[in-house]
């Protein structure tokens, strides 16, 4: 703890004499102050102790409280020990990290005994320029890393490809999404994705780049993106996002969900997954010429914010159309950002905001891919991919009959109920 400490238990805020007033303890105290200082102990006792179950923390006077009060800390207000969350493995499974890592939640990585390999694509489906390097690097994308900076703006014909593309990656995130269920494997989703990819002639986007094993993103509870398929049945009162993406054509689409597992979600899960999906679609109200980027981080946290859920300032929606990952636009889901550009008819971009029921930060586990929240906290994400028209937005990978919803009304603190405003 740093800044000023709390006054001991029994104090008054200050005294004629400069000195806290004693107080009556319940419990015994010690002949001597905690700090060995040396002198006799009084009835202060550290609040902090107190409320830690922490027996005999007492002090001479609150000057020598607060004198000593980070060394204090450091040797006494230690964290309680972790619960060990006991998880019952599956036959044929292990833990994929050996039981040496701390996960932050009650999430396992479980590994299958029996390696299952890399799916395969047939031969005559075209691939991304990663897929055939080892180091699973797009060239394509490093070298417009140093030439575009503010985003290709695509021709009409360019623009019909995305169409394409956008409606098969719909069209397979909806296949999976519906057989999501308990008892089913993160690698059995894998699976479903690989295979209605391949029978539109698609190539997996996720696969190979750079290095990613799997075919899909299957990010489960407090994994906020980038969770890759495992042996882990689901279970009733999981949540779960699917991030599918497709090339297809030349182009590049990228989607994603968060879907309840079973009929055992919590609403506090349920309130996160409806808070992400209307953040997002908050964020394609105001997408059209001439908005700023950096707008659409203020709308996403203005809303998760009311609804009392934090937004992730890692990851950002981004630029996509010949390449997975375009350098630009760069599109933060968070207020203050400095993100530049504007809007401009012919791009495509991703938003994508990443909410969180607890604290937004995140840390990864040792795979260097699955991004969790640091409190082990549940975390829920949509994304679709957007067209600039002229007058306005086209959602490209919109599922079918998709409209964008009525604007919803927020309670504010005197209990009535207005539209969200600008900060």
């Amino acid at each position: 703890m740093t800044g000023v400490p709390p006054t001991p238990s029994g104090t008054s805020a200050a005294s004629s004499s400069g000195l806290p007033a004693a107080a009556n303890s319940s419990t015994s105290t010690p002949q001597r102050c905690a700090n060995k200082c040396g002198q006799p102990a009084s009835k202060l006792e550290c609040p902090k102790c107190q409320a830690l179950g922490i027996s005999g923390q007492f002090f001479c006077g609150q000057k020598c409280f607060a004198a000593n009060y980070p060394k204090h800390v450091k040797a006494m207000h230690k964290p309680p020990p972790k619960v060990e969350v006991k998880y019952d493995y599956p036959e044929g499974a292990k833990d994929a990290f050996d039981r040496l890592y701390e996960y932050t939640g009650n999430l396992r990585a479980v590994m299958p005994l029996e390696e299952v390999p890399k799916r395969e694509v047939p031969e005559h489906i075209p691939r991304p320029d990663y897929a055939n390097n080892v180091q699973g690097r797009s060239f394509s994308e490093e070298i417009a890393m140093l030439n575009e900076r503010q985003g290709r703006v695509l021709n009409a014909e360019e623009i019909e490809s995305m169409r394409k593309v956008c409606k098969l990656g719909r069209e397979v995130l909806d296949i999976a999404g519906a057989a999501i269920k308990p008892g089913m494997t993160t690698l059995d989703i894998d699976r479903i994705v690989h295979e209605e990819t391949i029978k539109r002639d698609a190539y997996p986007s996720p696969l190979g780049y750079r290095l990613f094993p799997r075919s899909v993103c299957t990010s489960v509870n407090e994994v906020i993106c980038h969770g890759i398929p495992d042996a882990r049945p689901l279970e009733d009162g999981d949540i779960i996002n699917l991030d599918v993406s497709l090339y297809y054509g030349g182009f590049h689409s990228d989607l994603n969900a968060t879907y309840p597992v079973g009929p055992s979600v919590s609403q506090q899960n349920l309130d996160l997954i409806a808070c992400s999906r209307e953040c997002l679609d908050e964020a394609i109200r105001i997408c059209k010429p001439g908005t700023q980027f950096q707008d659409v981080g203020r709308v996403i946290e203005e809303v998760a914010t009311a609804r009392g859920f934090s937004t992730n300032k890692t990851f950002v929606g981004h630029g996509v159309n010949q390449l997975f990952h375009a350098p630009a636009p760069n599109v933060p889901h968070y207020a203050g950002s400095r993100a530049s550009g504007t809007m401009r008819v012919g791009q495509t971009f991703t938003i994508e905001p990443m909410i969180c029921v607890g604290s937004a930060r995140d840390t990864h586990w040792p795979d260097n891919w699955t991004a969790v929240t640091r409190d082990g906290k549940a975390s829920a994400q949509f994304e679709e991919t957007l067209l600039i028209t002229p007058t306005g937005v086209e959602v490209l990978t919109a599922a079918p009959g998709w409209t964008l919803p009525e604007k919803k009304l927020v309670a504010t603190q005197n209990g009535g109920q207005a539209k969200k405003a600008k900060r």
